[in-house]
C-alpha cells in the first residue's frame, strides 16, 4: 500500500466555527485522509489569546499567537479571524508561500475577491470560501461547478439567518421589530451590536459573491444596493400577511433584460415582499435558503442552517478536502472564471414590483385620481384593496389603500410613488416595498 504524504494545516482562529475545525481535523483523520489522498496534519492554531475559553477540548500545544510563522510552514491555511486585518495579509501571505487557503471571511472576499483570486492565480494555488455565504448549505460549488455549463438568471437568498429569524417572529407572533431582535439576541441569533445584520451589510457582502460566482464578473461591495429591516412595522408585516405575503430580507442577483432594459447584472438587498406560496416563504427561524433560475435547469433551491460552529465548519473541512486533493494530484488551483464582464447596474435599472400603502381622505374620485397617475407614469396597478377607517374624536373618515403594481423599472416606479406624495387627497405613504415572485 502506498504510503500518504502529510500535507501540514495552519488554522486562523479557534472562535465556534474554527474550534469546530480543529475537533474534526483531530478526531476524523483517517476518514479525511481516504478522501483527501493525503493525512491532514492540524500543524498549529493561531490565536490572540492562548489561555482563552474554548467550546472544545484541544491539545495546548497547537497554540500560538505567532501566525506569520504557521503560515510560512503550511501546506494549506484556514483563515477564520474575520474582518479585513490581519486576514488579508496572512491569507496573501500564505499563497505566495505555496498555500492552498480557505477562508469563511464574507467581508474580505467581497471587498478584496478580485485581489486574492489575482494572487492565487499567480501561486497556482486554490482560494476556496464556501463558508462565506449560508453556512452549512452548498450553494457556492454548485454555482461555480455543476451550473458552469448553464446560465444563471437570477439568483434570490435568504443569507442572514438574524434577519429571517426577527422577521418571522414578527411575522408569526405579531411582535414589533424591538421585541423580536431582543429575543434573537437572547437566544444568541444577533450580535449585542445588530448593526452588521439588521442594516443588510452582512447580506450585502454575500450578494456580492453570489452574484460574482453566477455572472462571472467579479462584483464589489460598493456594487450592491443595500437596505435593511429596521424599519420595518408590524403594521407592514400583519399588511403583507393580510394580503397574502411574506416580508424577508432577500439578496438577489439577476441578469437585467427585455425591451428597453440597462444591460447588466443588478445586485441588492433589501426587505422584499414574497407570496406565501413561494418556496422562500416557508423559510423559517435563523434558517437561510437560496433560490437560483437558470435557463436550462430551470428552478433549484439550496435550504439549510446558516450559521453555527458545527454546519460552518462542515463547509469549510468540504473546501480542505477539495484543496488537499488538488495537492495531492498536482493540479492547478481551481481558478475564477471572469468572462461575463457585464456591468453593475444601478438600483434605478432594477426590474421589480412595488408594494405601496396609502392612508387618503375617503371621497369620491380619489382612487381615479391615484389610478391615474400610475398610468401616466407607465406603472401598471395588479392589486387596489381599500379599508375604511372612521375616527370616533372627529368623525372624518379615511381610506388605508393597499397597491401592488405590475414589474416595471425601479425609475418608474420611484417617481410614481414621488409623485403620488404630491396629491392633495394624500394623507401619508404609510409604506413602500418592493415584491418579487408575482
Amino acid at each position: 500500500m502506498t504510503e500518504l504524504r502529510t500535507l501540514k494545516v495552519a488554522l486562523l482562529g479557534c472562535g465556534n466555527v474554527g474550534a469546530q475545525v480543529a475537533r474534526i481535523l483531530i478526531d476524523d483523520a483517517e476518514m479525511l485522509a481516504a478522501r483527501a489522498g493525503a493525512r491532514l496534519e492540524l500543524a498549529g492554531i493561531a490565536v490572540r489569546n492562548v489561555d482563552a475559553p474554548r467550546e472544545v477540548d484541544l491539545p495546548r500545544e497547537l497554540f500560538t499567537t505567532d501566525a506569520e510563522a504557521l503560515v510560512k510552514d503550511a501546506d494549506l491555511v484556514i483563515e477564520l479571524i474575520g474582518g479585513i486585518e490581519p486576514a488579508r495579509t496572512l491569507i496573501l501571505a500564505a499563497m505566495r508561500n505555496g498555500a492552498c487557503v480557505v477562508t469563511g471571511n464574507k467581508a474580505l472576499v467581497a471587498k478584496d475577491g478580485p485581489i486574492l483570486h489575482e494572487e492565487a492565480d499567480k501561486a497556482g494555488v486554490q482560494l476556496s470560501y464556501e463558508a462565506a455565504v449560508a453556512g452549512a448549505i452548498p450553494i457556492l460549488r454548485p454555482i461555480r461547478d455543476s451550473l458552469s455549463g448553464d446560465r444563471i438568471t437570477r439568483v434570490l437568498g435568504i443569507v442572514n439567518g438574524t434577519t429571517n429569524f426577527i422577521l418571522d417572529q414578527m411575522d408569526t407572533t405579531g411582535a414589533q421589530f424591538a421585541d423580536a431582535l431582543a429575543e434573537a439576541q437572547r437566544l444568541g441569533y444577533a450580535e449585542a451590536d445588530p448593526t452588521a445584520d439588521v442594516e443588510g451589510h452582512d447580506a450585502a457582502s454575500k450578494a456580492a459573491i453570489l452574484a460574482s460566482l453566477s455572472f462571472h464578473t467579479r462584483f464589489a461591495l460598493e456594487d450592491v444596493y443595500c437596505e435593511g429591516i429596521s424599519s420595518v412595522t408590524a403594521a407592514d408585516i400583519a399588511a403583507a400577511k393580510e394580503a397574502g405575503f411574506v416580508i424577508k430580507l432577500l439578496a438577489i442577483a439577476e441578469k437585467l433584460t427585455g425591451p428597453g432594459s440597462a444591460e447588466g447584472v443588478s445586485v441588492r438587498v433589501h426587505p422584499t415582499l414574497l407570496p406565501r406560496e413561494h418556496p422562500l416563504a416557508a423559510v423559517h427561524g435563523a434558517f437561510n435558503a437560496v433560490f437560483i433560475e437558470a435557463e436550462n435547469a430551470g428552478e433549484l433551491m439550496f435550504y439549510g442552517q446558516g450559521a453555527g460552529g458545527k454546519p460552518t465548519a462542515s463547509a469549510v473541512m468540504g473546501d480542505l478536502v477539495s484543496a488537499a486533493r488538488s495537492l495531492v494530484l498536482d493540479g492547478p488551483g481551481r481558478a475564477e472564471t471572469t468572462t461575463g464582464q457585464v456591468p453593475a447596474a444601478p438600483i434605478s435599472s432594477a426590474v421589480t414590483s412595488y408594494y405601496i400603502g396609502l392612508d387618503v381622505a375617503d371621497q369620491p374620485g380619489v382612487l381615479a385620481r391615484i389610478a391615474q397617475l400610475f398610468a401616466e407614469h407607465g406603472v401598471s396597478i395588479e392589486i387596489m384593496r381599500q379599508t375604511i377607517h372612521r375616527s370616533s374624536d372627529t368623525q372624518s373618515e379615511s381610506a388605508e389603500l393597499r397597491i401592488v403594481t405590475h414589474r416595471a423599472s425601479e425609475a418608474a416606479l420611484a417617481a410614481t410613488v414621488q409623485a403620488v406624495k404630491g396629491l392633495d387627497v394624500i394623507n401619508t405613504v404609510t409604506s413602500v416595498l418592493r415584491v418579487e415572485g408575482v
